[in-house]
């Protein structure tokens, strides 16, 4: 009996050794897009298990070749580099249903706005996020799902301003954006999109002068 008992230990202590040694690489697993761009590749991770929904829908688009030959129509230094729904001409490209938010949810798993996350562009409806995502270029924290208190007008923080709104108007203002991947090669080129010269463009501000395209994105198999 007592045999049998050490040499369950052994195996068990080879197994946990075995475990211990072996190198834990989450990216192995996770879905890596490149989005090939006029400045450059940059390699994107994306985190379904943190926002299901956004990476799913988000991939529906790379999949379909939505991107493809769209531009950054809107870069701000200091702030984040938005596309993906214009083509060179500004001309929007139609897009699909809007998806839920998972701010709140991927924040609670760890996921922040902060630099070189990929997350969902949206009007100020919560709920309105379709094909559009931003890169952020700095650590955009109030971009992040904020709880609030009670109470009603309630108050609530916007870089570093505390502001008192109805508490309708607050849960709007504080819904938050998700993140649902990060840049984990070319930031770089990230680096040079972010300094592009901008102006105006029809009823758009902060357009690049020239056109930097998104020539496409795709999932690596």
């Amino acid at each position: 009996m007592s045999f049998i008992n050490r040499r369950k230990f052994s195996i068990l202590t080879a197994a946990t050794a075995l475990i211990l040694q072996a190198p834990f690489s989450f990216s192995e697993t996770l879905p890596n897009v490149v989005m090939k761009t006029s400045m450059g590749d940059i390699t994107l991770e994306l985190y379904p298990q943190k926002a299901p929904k956004t990476v799913e829908n988000f991939l529906r688009y790379v999949n379909s070749g939505h991107y493809s030959n769209t531009i950054f129509h809107r870069v701000i230094d200091n702030f984040m580099i938005q596309g993906g729904g214009f083509d060179k001409k500004m001309r929007e490209k139609p897009s699909g249903k809007p998806i839920a938010l998972e701010a709140r949810y991927a924040l609670d798993r760890g996921l922040k706005n902060e630099i070189g996350t990929i997350a969902m562009a949206r009007t100020n409806d919560p709920n309105s996020a379709s094909a559009q995502f931003f890169i952020n270029v700095n650590n955009n924290d109030f971009l992040d799902h904020q709880i609030l208190p009670e109470g009603d007008p309630v108050q609530f923080t916007r870089r570093n301003e505390i502001i008192s709104a109805p508490r309708a108007q607050a849960l709007q203002a504080t819904a938050g954006y998700t993140p649902f991947g990060k840049v984990i090669k070319g930031m770089e080129v990230i680096d040079k999109i972010k300094t592009a010269r901008t102006g105006s463009n029809g009823m758009n501000e902060n357009v690049p002068v020239e056109a930097i395209t998104i020539e496409s994105i795709k999932l690596l198999k």
